[in-house]
């Protein structure tokens, strides 16, 4: 296998348009959250409300883990970047393949996240039909 500046180049972009999207949900996530807790204020007995408090619980966990992953993925991507400079060829791929299963962890768990996401929307969609 061949490796060079461009390969973990590559990933730069594509890294970073996750990060966009992963900041878009923890923006969108903690308007919700703060529109929840003025709601569950008013009706703190509301047990849909208490089923979206725990979702949105679960969900924050996931987008840490998922932006700690992103992370992770982006360092050694520099890393290796680092390791193709002083010509240390072989670490570069091992530590290239880190950052490769990093970013496919991350966006494994955005996958879980966005279920979780659906699950409580039907929730709401339910009370709606009730």
């Amino acid at each position: 296998m061949e490796l060079n500046l461009t390969t973990p180049a590559l990933l730069f972009p594509a890294i970073s348009l996750l990060f966009l999207s992963y900041t878009n949900k923890f923006l969108a996530l903690a308007s919700l959250i703060r529109n929840l807790v003025s709601e569950h204020k008013r009706f703190p007995d509301n047990p849909v409300i208490k089923e979206q408090i725990a979702s949105l619980r679960r969900r924050m966990e996931l987008i840490k883990h998922m932006q700690g992953a992103g992370i992770v993925s982006f360092i050694t991507c520099v890393i290796v970047m680092f390791l193709l400079h002083l010509h240390l060829v072989e670490w570069a791929v091992i530590i290239f393949g880190v950052s490769l299963v990093t970013l496919l962890i991350s966006l494994f768990i955005c996958l879980a996240e966005i279920k979780i996401s659906i699950d409580a929307l039907e929730l709401q969609v339910r009370e709606l039909e009730d």
